[in-house]
């Protein structure tokens, strides 16, 4: 039963302190993202995708805000490219022998939009992994109680050995 209780001590101690980190972690985002002063287009505006229009006029301040946003960007990518990735309009200028001037402002485009995407993706990622961390968290305290409660059921428990066998049959030892 130790073992059990050594458990419970150790989850009790893992448990919220994964939680924490977790709304840590989660503060962090928010706090890199709201430094980035990223907004969405107003209602209306003809950047902002239909199936964004939720999100309009809103700062992202969150993981789930910041992919929207990524989604938003790779939409205007794919516009500006004719549906091209950025491998492919690189490629396309590379082959043309790297003078196509048409070519190179898109190629930067492309780029510059990608690696925004992959930031705010990157954001998005971590704001699902503090969800996880919490998640875990949450579950380890849980845990801590059935081991505590485990420990508590297989506690050696104090036992009185009668003296002789004829002590079992005495009144004062017997129920009725």
């Amino acid at each position: 039963s130790w073992l059990w209780a050594l458990t419970a001590l150790a989850l009790i101690i893992a448990g919220p302190v994964m939680i924490y980190r977790g709304v840590d972690g989660q503060h962090q985002v928010r706090q890199q993202l709201s430094a980035q002063q990223i907004q969405f287009p107003a209602t209306g505006d003809k950047g902002l995708p239909a199936d964004l229009a939720g999100y309009a006029g809103q700062k992202v301040t969150t993981g789930p805000q910041a992919k929207a946003y990524a989604d938003m960007v790779e939409h205007h990518i794919l516009a500006a490219t004719g549906g091209k990735t950025y491998a492919q309009v690189s490629a396309a200028y590379l082959a043309g022998g790297s003078t196509d001037a048409k070519l190179a402002a898109l190629r930067q485009t492309a780029f510059m939009g990608e690696s925004l995407r992959g930031s705010l993706m990157s954001a998005y990622q971590a704001w699902e992994l503090t969800w996880l961390v919490i998640g875990l968290g949450a579950l380890l305290t849980g845990l801590s109680v059935v081991s505590g409660a485990t420990a508590l059921a297989l506690r050696p428990r104090r036992i009185t050995v009668p003296a002789s066998p004829e002590a079992l049959e005495s009144r004062h030892l017997t129920h009725h």
